[in-house]
């Protein structure tokens, strides 16, 4: 069961058995399950047992297992090439309301996360706009 259960987010219910899955890895604090659409195989969500909508709103004790887990799931998937993916709020992309790490293998150029132009458009700040965004972060940790 997770910690801060909510009886209607669809990766609770995982979570708690309601809702079967392919478990892939587990420990008290996380779970990583293969996705029933993935992007190529082997693509596993990892999510902590407490339900936080955001990366902002989960504790963290959850947090600390979850890099080393989200590691071992990548060199699990046997391929060298992969992204991690987290997303945070609806116009980031996020579609499920708790939070999940993507580890999507990408074992090919067809394969995998594909990302263009239109949908993550790049910029090309001056140095000195980098390093005042730098501080302004630095001074917010």
């Amino acid at each position: 069961m997770a910690a801060n259960e909510d009886a209607s987010c669809l990766f609770c219910a995982i979570i708690s058995g309601k809702i079967p899955c392919h478990k892939v890895y587990e420990t008290e604090h996380c779970l990583a399950f293969l996705d029933i659409m993935p992007i190529s195989e082997g693509h596993t969500q990892v999510i902590p047992k407490y339900h936080a909508v955001t990366l902002g709103d989960l504790p963290d004790e959850y947090l600390r297992e979850i890099g080393p887990i989200v590691k071992k799931v990548a060199l699990a998937t046997g391929v060298e090439q992969y992204n991690i993916v987290q997303n945070n709020g609806k116009m980031a992309f996020q579609h499920v309301p708790h939070v999940h790490f993507h580890v999507i293998p990408k074992p090919n150029e067809t394969e995998g996360l594909i990302v263009g132009q239109q949908n993550w458009p790049q910029t090309k700040p001056e140095n000195d706009v980098l390093a005042a965004t730098c501080a302004k972060m630095r001074q917010r940790l």
